[in-house]
């Protein structure tokens, strides 16, 4: 059976980019995941990734691939269902088969954080979303509400307004955490924004008809009549599987790392928003360079030792 030098479990920035690192230094590279470019692909446009002025995130998933392909990457599109990570050969498990590698680099990224209200399970996929670019051609011309106040919400809100839908952004404080430029173009839009607000409830039939809002410093609650509700409150770190297999995780369950990006267990590295880092695609993406390069260094025998740059 073969023995890769580097396994990578996950397919979002953090990955592809240790693929590209990983192979490029001549390691026999393998990436699972299940969906190529995670949560990127489903970014409507990505304006803060340096080089590249304005890019769907779907577009550079695609370049992340042919990237790392080109220089001999392999790519198994596929659901990684146990690891076996301790000793010198590591094990993934995935529906496809096993795959054994030498060193593994933790890149699973998140899922979206849900908001835990009555409603919110019964009707996904019937008016309740977290993908704007997935749904939000259903509800154009129809009334929408985006929660949330991160740079996601903001641009799910300006896209969802792009494409004709009447967007409401309904947000727990009073300021937003997106980027200022971000806001800039919020403010200039004609989004109602509801500040102070939290989801109590959606209500509907079939489908959502209606939302309950409570406003937090006031206690009052309203009933808003809307089709859609996108929510947009971050991510939770995917982390079930390197747990159990011994990886050790923070307060918060992400993954405990230390500067070179190595996991408690030898020859396992994690990047990405499962680090806790800031969650832009260029952050994750430098951290997969970050790992691939420090895993290299382990596998020439150079671990946990001071490391000429400029030489190895």
């Amino acid at each position: 059976m073969v023995v890769y030098d580097v396994a990578i479990i996950g397919l979002g920035p953090a990955g592809m980019t240790a693929g590209l690192f990983a192979s490029r230094r001549g390691l026999k590279t393998v990436i699972i995941g299940e969906v190529p470019g995670g949560q990127m692909a489903l970014a409507h446009v990505v304006e803060n990734y340096p080089g590249v002025e304005r890019i769907s995130g779907k577009e550079l998933t695609e370049i992340m691939k042919k990237q790392c392909e080109k220089f001999g990457c392999e790519i198994v599109v596929s659901r990684v269902t146990d690891l076996e990570l301790k000793g010198e050969v590591k094990k993934v498990k995935t529906d496809t088969g096993e795959f054994l590698a030498k060193c593994v680099i933790l890149a699973t990224g998140g899922r979206h954080r849900k908001l835990n209200v009555e409603g919110e399970d019964k009707f996904l996929g019937k008016g309740v979303s977290y993908c704007a670019s997935c749904d939000g051609p259903f509800f154009k011309g129809k009334k929408v509400m985006v929660i949330g106040g991160s740079d996601s919400a903001v641009t799910t809100a300006l896209y969802l307004k792009s494409i004709g839908c009447d967007v409401t952004l309904v947000h727990r404080r009073d300021s937003l955490r997106a980027e200022e430029a971000n806001q800039k173009k919020l403010f200039e839009s004609d989004i109602n924004i509801l500040w102070d607000s939290v989801v109590e409830r959606i209500n509907g039939d079939e489908k959502v008809e209606s939302v309950v809002i409570k406003n937090v410093k006031t206690g009052e609650t309203r009933e808003f009549e809307t089709a859609g509700i996108f929510i947009e409150i971050g991510m939770v770190p995917t982390v079930e599987l390197a747990k159990k297999s011994g990886v050790e995780t923070d307060e918060r369950n992400f993954i405990k790392v230390n500067r070179k990006l190595e996991t408690n267990v030898k020859g396992v590295y994690a990047a990405g928003e499962i680090t806790g880092c800031i969650p832009q695609i260029v952050v994750a993406a430098g951290e997969g360079a970050v790992a691939a390069t420090n895993a290299y260094f382990y596998l020439k025998g150079v671990y946990g030792k001071k490391t000429d740059w400029g030489t190895i």
